[in-house]
């Protein structure tokens, strides 16, 4: 029996990867602070498996994030009736105020702010090119049926969305300045060129 069979034994009837994430989620959405030692307490095994399992912490939050991240921007693309840059400044302004109003996520940027800007606005982590794919995704689309222009090409203006969005969500942790939603919508219609849609 390998060390992992025996930590299926010994540990939690559910214990493994997916059952770990699900309790991760469910913490970090509780406001709760994901410990790996507490993690792997309560499903039954040893840090080393749950390590195998779902990665270091910083892994494991980066995974917790991009969870709610899809579904998020998912149901904003599908309650938006704008379209072209419109659509994409609306889109940046509604998740901005998804970010905002998401008290969990308030949390998590309050009790470990450095963390938090690293997993969430450097290259450190996987999650911030997720995000720019998504509204790259966007662009393109909106590129494709013609209705949106603009000489920056999809990745670099997805990637100006995203920083934007990243410098009024953040403010509060970057600069000292009360976080705007409606602010992010303002500025990327200046970014996508609205007027000229």
């Amino acid at each position: 029996m390998t060390g992992d069979d025996a930590a299926h034994v010994s540990g939690a009837p559910n214990a493994g990867p997916a059952e770990a994430f699900r309790i991760a989620r469910r913490r970090f959405m509780s406001g709760e602070r994901i410990d790996m030692q507490d993690l792997a307490r309560d499903l039954g095994v040893d840090r080393s498996t749950l390590f195998r399992w779902v990665g270091n912490r910083d892994t494991l939050l980066v995974s917790v994030l991009t969870s709610l991240t899809d579904p998020t921007l998912a149901r904003i693309e599908a309650s938006l009736d704008e379209t072209g840059a419109r659509r994409i400044a609306r889109a940046a302004g509604a998740y901005a105020e998804a970010l905002l109003s998401a008290s969990y996520y308030r949390v998590f940027l309050r009790r470990e702010p450095e963390r938090a800007l690293r997993l969430i606005t450097t290259k450190e982590s996987h999650l911030q090119q997720h995000v720019v794919n998504r509204f790259e995704k966007m662009i393109t689309h909106e590129r494709e049926t013609g209705l949106l222009r603009h000489p920056l090409d999809a990745h670099d203006l997805a990637y100006l969305v995203v920083r934007v969005i990243e410098s009024f969500v953040y403010s509060d942790l970057i600069t000292g300045d009360e976080p705007n939603a409606e602010k992010v919508e303002a500025a990327i219609a200046v970014v996508v060129r609205v007027d000229s849609d």
